[in-house]
């Protein structure tokens, strides 16, 4: 995932700010400088987990064993780590209800809610190439197959 949203990123970038009428700067130091910069907040965000878990909270708050069952096979350290990482960042709100026993319940935050249409677009994108991708991964497979038997 890490790696695909550096491409997006690299890409958007390109299009974005270096591509001036139909030609492309060639200052590819400053555009892998920015690109870089970057970096600490994809790993943030970008991840696995903490995707899934924006979208699940993306339509309304959840506590935690609700997330928990719907991001099966996701497990108890890794969905409370990426909650504390999400909380820590500003994308995440945490809410103690006072109960028996003590429930949390999790909700997006403005900041969180931003990344909504970029992950929805992301999502679009997975449903539509997602056989593509697969179709690519058998080709690499059995040319990797075919390469061994050799």
């Amino acid at each position: 995932m890490i790696h695909f949203v550096y491409l997006v990123s690299i890409t958007h970038l390109i299009y974005t700010r270096y591509m001036k009428g139909n030609q492309m700067t060639t200052d590819i130091p400053a555009l892998l400088a920015e690109i870089n910069s970057t970096r600490p907040i994809l790993e943030q965000v970008a991840n696995k987990w903490s995707v899934l878990i924006l979208t699940v909270l993306c339509s309304q708050p959840a506590r935690f064993n609700a997330i928990k069952r719907r991001l099966d096979p996701i497990t108890h350290k890794a969905l409370t780590e990426a909650l504390r990482r999400l909380e820590r960042n500003g994308l995440v709100s945490r809410r103690v209800i006072a109960s028996s026993p003590v429930a949390v319940e999790y909700a997006i935050t403005p900041l969180g809610r931003t990344l909504q249409d970029p992950f929805v677009a992301l999502v679009s994108w997975a449903r539509q190439h997602g056989e593509a991708i697969e179709e690519a991964q058998v080709v690499y497979d059995n040319r990797q197959l075919a390469d061994t038997a050799v």
